[in-house]
């Protein structure tokens, strides 16, 4: 069921020991999301805890290192955060799955998993919709709360440049810098910072780029053996998703990380195609402009059945070398 703001601050006013959790391989969005909801929280008395199926990237330990975990804690309502879908819960989904009480997100593709939930599919980050529920629960926005709304906010955006940036975005970073939150050295930390092996790792997958349909597609895969190879963690790797899109002439972006036995894959694409149901026709979800899915097997068969739904959806059931 759908709710309001009103009610969702409500349902959590009346609860005391409130857990939150996040989805799996953790971005700025559901960290940021859900320790500006600790913090609010815990500043009006209640015990929170945070719970994450894997642990936060070492890139956002200026946000974490202000959470700490509660003593005696005895669970009674359990929140989601940016999770459009139980299975992205990961390790966490036999334990929650189908306990959440609340889901907090702005998936469109939401697969209303949850007890409740509150939902903007035309808000840039769930930051937004907690940057709106802490003013409902009338908590004073601290300045590293609103850093964390800002996190949230800045990644999903792709730094205020993707087209999912609103005025409301615009709006909300604007509070957040009247907080005085150190917002500069936070864009430099996640933006502007690479360590040596992630600028090799980015060096060799982009000399493997290929262009399909003429040149509107463009493919780069991220062998797990070159993660190895640089010491790269796959925390690092999100900036590189967006860099196929960028080229000029290419509708879809697409890339292919290499797992055990599997591929995650990131869309990334321009007005003329949605990632969205290309994602969708693989079991994931995301965003018009944005999204993401799982395909088992290498990187060779993703990227050939990727290439054939790309086709089938955007270019008329072209041959993916059609146009060259």
């Amino acid at each position: 069921m759908e709710i309001t703001l009103q009610q969702a601050a409500r349902q959590l006013l009346e609860q005391d020991h409130i857990t939150i959790l996040c989805h799996r391989k953790p971005d700025g969005d559901t960290t940021g999301s859900a320790l500006a909801l600790y913090e609010a929280l815990s500043g009006l008395g209640k015990k929170v805890r945070i719970r994450c199926g894997d642990p936060f990237p070492e890139q956002f330990s200026f946000l974490t290192q202000a959470y700490e975990e509660p003593g005696e804690f005895q669970e009674q309502f359990i929140v989601a955060v940016d999770v459009a879908s139980a299975p992205l819960l990961g390790s966490l989904e036999a334990e929650y799955g189908s306990r959440v009480d609340l889901c907090i997100d702005h998936h469109g593709s939401n697969s209303r998993y949850a007890r409740q939930l509150l939902l903007d599919g035309g808000a840039a980050a769930a930051a937004e919709l907690v940057y709106r529920l802490i003013g409902q629960l009338e908590v004073p926005l601290t300045a590293h709360m609103a850093l964390c709304i800002y996190i949230g906010i800045a990644t999903d955006t792709g730094c205020f440049c993707f087209s999912n940036t609103t005025p409301a975005s615009f709006r909300i970073a604007a509070e957040v810098l009247e907080t005085g939150a150190p917002v500069a050295e936070a864009n430099r930390r996640l933006f502007e910072s690479k360590k040596p092996g992630r600028v090799a790792l980015e060096a060799r997958v982009l000399s493997g780029l290929e262009y399909y349909y003429g040149g509107h597609c463009a493919v780069i895969v991220i062998p797990s053996a070159l993660r190895e190879e640089f010491g790269v963690d796959d925390s690092e790797l999100d900036g590189l998703s967006s860099i196929p899109r960028k080229i000029e002439g290419v509708w879809v972006g697409v890339t292919i990380r290499e797992q055990e036995g599997c591929c995650r894959v990131s869309l990334r694409t321009t007005a003329e195609a949605d990632a969205c149901a290309i994602c969708a026709a693989f079991g994931g979800g995301g965003h018009v402009r944005a999204s993401g899915c799982t395909i088992e097997g290498t990187p060779q068969r993703a990227k050939e059945l990727l290439l054939r739904e790309i086709g089938c959806q955007v270019f008329s059931g072209m041959s993916p070398e059609a146009g060259e």
